[in-house]
């Protein structure tokens, strides 16, 4: 339901139980304390949306997201200027703090699908109750009224700006003309390609990020932290730390050993100084061979073949890999007794102000969480181990601290993808694939109380356990491949594992595609024919013809360079990928041509759109060819950029092309469909290029 919430300005919400006080910082007037005074519009009743148009003729929704770098709050600033016909740049896009109750979750590639019908409806509310408002003004008949530019138009020319008549709108009830959404043909900000409402200031450093945050009082923060995964503190000497110039503070967590300080300066050279004796992790005599070995006997059988088929099979095995955003991992709390105040970058602010709460000792009702625009998150933001390790150390310290994790302790103490296995059989007899069995394991976590990963919501019982087969969580229907299977086991390890871009499609599509380019091989089919012909989905087939038609499948290309192409389908949307690769030199490839063609309905900004693909792309550059951790003994080897080797500019395309298939269909998701496709993409491509079938990713590991 859409709510009037205020009298001195425009203000909507939806919907019912809105916590507009507290979450929103709308505060409603005396008369609707006791509930709003009318229902205007159905709407989504999780999204709980804040919509004002203010007197000085800004637009201003309150978004339940989060922007790590995505676009977001471009998309929603785009459907609440399409319906309201404002200017773009009269609409802002904050982002909602942590709320009680409602949807606030970010990923899945959900956001613009959710928000995409109660964002206009609410805005196209609006807008009937400015344009009603200026007609009685003029007493003239509201449909005689037009909007453009955020202002309303008479037929007269007379002209009044939204927020002249956002006093008089507030006060109506039921506005003269249609509240309802336009229809896509009338559409002109939705679907035009347009740049970021932010990218000004990110460029020109004015975005503000947590690290950039002046709270009264919040001293630089570091932690010294164990060398194998859930090692435990056994001693420190501190006198030293606590001598040195700038030291505010040296106070014990449970991931290690926290320096509070005038400056990040100071604080890094005070916990270089810090004297600790340490206990080992649970997984100290572990490492990737050992875990490999696991993984593989943990994998289901894939059951008998049907009688008189023949099989290609493949077994593939994909690293441990971190999302390493690039802002690092950055909170800042203030923790009083009776009280909390956490400024930082969540996808899930919900969960986690309860989980601060629970670790600090208050009741929810008294913290208060600040959601954070971010540098990156790729699912890293999900988990709030930091924010939750900020107000333990303000606790402790009984100070305002901003804490900064290091790139080193991100990549060593931070969430991974886990390491998989996959065991893939495709049974063809008379030129078809009759049936396809994917059997695959993965490591799993199980951390409980141990650390800092407990509070994140998972739990360390020590040691390693094979859990026992279930349904996989695949969607290899997308070809006709007659009868299709899979079952998947894991091994549990001690460590703080995530979800990463694209989560488990990310692996389990790049080892089908694999296996789709080696049947074909098999069956003598050209790989792009192949699937032309065995996919299921016209909509699959139409963004495979586009790249092949736009990359020129089939081109004559040099010894050692070759295409791949895969596809994908997810979230309402598909995506197809081709890759043009050099592997001259088979340790130190160059994917030089990259070309995706997705469909995800309605795309509200193709720009941003194409930036996404871009992202993917590289995604599968970086952990096909390059980028993964390797666990020693307990410990993750890789500590920077320097040697978790994700593509740079050197390994990125020579050439990129996005083409985005017209549709009218509502949104489906984006943000993380091309990772598989692109990862496939670039493994077929080198297995052409250099005639091998590869099985282990990275590559180059």
């Amino acid at each position: 339901m859409v709510y009037s919430l205020a009298a001195s300005t425009l203000t909507l919400a939806a919907p019912v139980g809105c916590d507009t006080s507290s979450a929103e910082g709308v505060e409603p007037t005396a008369a609707e304390a006791h509930g709003p005074s009318r229902v205007l519009v159905t709407g989504a009743d999780e999204e709980m949306l804040v919509l004002e148009v203010t007197a000085a003729n800004k637009v201003v929704l309150r978004l339940p997201r989060v922007e790590v770098g995505q676009g977001i709050t471009t998309a929603v600033a785009m459907m609440i200027a399409e319906e309201l016909d404002a200017r773009l740049v009269d609409v802002d896009i904050p982002l909602a703090e942590a709320r009680t109750k409602g949807n606030q979750y970010t990923g899945g590639s959900s956001s613009v699908r959710s928000l995409y019908g109660p964002a206009r409806a609410l805005a196209a509310t609006a807008r009937a109750r400015l344009v009603t408002a200026a007609a009685r003004r003029w007493h003239l008949p509201a449909r005689s009224l037009r909007t453009r530019d955020t202002m309303v138009v008479a037929p007269d020319g007379r002209t009044a700006t939204f927020g002249s008549l956002t006093a008089a709108a507030a006060r109506i009830h039921r506005p003269d003309v249609s509240s309802r959404p336009k229809p896509a043909s009338k559409h002109k900000v939705i679907g035009r390609p347009t740049g970021r409402i932010d990218a000004r200031d990110i460029v020109t450093g004015s975005a503000k990020y947590a690290g950039d945050l002046e709270v009264a009082g919040a001293k630089p923060t570091v932690v010294a932290r164990p060398p194998t995964l859930g090692g435990r503190l056994v001693s420190v000497d501190d006198r030293a730390a606590r001598a040195m110039p700038g030291v505010q503070a040296v106070v014990k967590v449970a991931g290690g050993v926290a320096v509070v300080a005038e400056s990040f300066h100071h604080a890094f050279k005070a916990r270089d100084a810090l004297r600790i004796t340490w206990r080992p992790g649970p997984l100290a005599s572990l490492s990737d061979a050992a875990i490999r070995s696991r993984l593989r006997a943990a994998v289901p059988s894939v059951g008998a073949p049907p009688r008189g088929s023949a099989q290609v099979e493949g077994e593939f095995e994909f690293a441990f890999v971190s999302h390493a955003p690039m802002e690092v991992l950055t909170a800042v709390a203030d923790v009083r007794a009776d009280r909390a105040e956490i400024w930082f970058s969540s996808q899930t602010p919900m969960d986690a102000r309860e989980s601060i709460a629970s670790a600090i000792g208050l009741p929810k009702s008294k913290v208060r969480v600040h959601v954070v625009r971010g540098g990156g998150s790729f699912g890293r933001r999900l988990n709030h181990d930091a924010a939750i390790e900020a107000a333990l150390i303000s606790k402790a310290a009984r100070r305002p601290v901003k804490l900064m994790w290091s790139r080193g302790d991100d990549i060593r103490h931070g969430r991974m993808r886990g390491a998989s296995h996959h065991r893939i059989r495709a049974s063809h007899a008379w030129g078809r694939v009759v049936a396809f069995s994917h059997a695959m394991a993965s490591v799993s976590e199980s951390y409980e109380g141990q650390g800092l990963a407990a509070q994140g919501g998972v739990a360390v019982r020590g040691g390693v356990t094979t859990v026992a087969a279930g349904p996989l969580p695949s969607d290899s229907g997308l070809y006709n491949f007659g009868r299709v299977s899979g079952s998947s086991g894991s091994v549990e390890l001690a460590m703080p594992l995530g979800a990463w871009r694209s989560v488990d499609s990310g692996t389990m599509r790049t080892a089908e595609e694999i296996v789709v380019d080696e049947v074909a091989a098999e069956l003598g089919k050209d790989p792009v024919a192949f699937r032309r012909g065995t996919l299921r989905n016209k909509a699959v087939k139409a963004v495979l013809d586009k790249v092949a038609a736009a990359g020129n499948w089939g081109r004559p290309l040099p010894s050692g360079q070759a295409q791949g192409v895969a596809v994908h389908e997810e979230y309402g949307s598909c995506v197809a990928c081709l890759v043009e690769i050099d592997a001259t030199d088979p340790k130190n490839p160059r994917v030089t041509k990259v070309v995706m063609a997705a469909d995800v309905g309605t795309a509200v900004n193709p720009r941003g759109l194409e930036a996404q693909l871009m992202g993917t792309a590289v995604d599968g550059i970086s952990t096909v060819l390059r980028a993964g951790l390797h666990i020693d003994r307990g410990a993750v080897r890789e500590g920077s950029f320097a040697d978790f080797r994700y593509a740079r500019q050197q390994h990125s395309p020579l050439r990129f092309e996005a083409h985005i298939m017209p549709s009218r269909r509502e949104p489906g998701g984006a943000g993380e469909l091309g990772v598989p496709a692109a990862a496939g993409a670039v493994a077929n491509a080198y297995a052409r290029a250099t005639r091998t079938r590869p099985r282990r990713f990275p590559i180059n590991f």
